[in-house]
């Protein structure tokens, strides 16, 4: 089943752009536009005038991507640490259980 695509216009530093997607995705476009818009501002801000727009684009989205992948690494570090918890907690569990477990005569 084929979605419904719309076209959806963001800014970018003062900047027009239109974009194709579907149509249950375009809040989530919005804020992913306006989260780069915010970096690129704040590059350019912060001494990146003379910087073309597509240089500013580009270190975004490193900046981004360097973003997504710590997160990633951060969840997976909980994931493990959470699951380590769980077999200790179970291992646990098993050794009460055996313990209180009523002997046959």
């Amino acid at each position: 089943m084929s979605q419904d695509m719309i076209g959806v216009n963001v800014q970018l530093i003062g900047h027009q752009y239109r974009f194709a997607c579907p149509s249950d995705e375009r809040d989530e476009l919005l804020e992913a536009a306006r989260n780069l818009d915010e970096r690129m501002q704040e590059m350019r801000d912060q001494g990146g005038k003379s910087l073309s727009l597509e240089a500013m684009a580009v270190m975004a989205a490193l900046n981004l991507s360097h973003d997504l992948l710590k997160q990633q690494r951060q969840a997976m570090a909980s994931q493990a640490a959470v699951q380590r918890q769980v077999r200790d907690l179970l291992q646990k569990l098993d050794a009460f259980l055996s313990e209180a477990a009523p002997t046959a005569l």
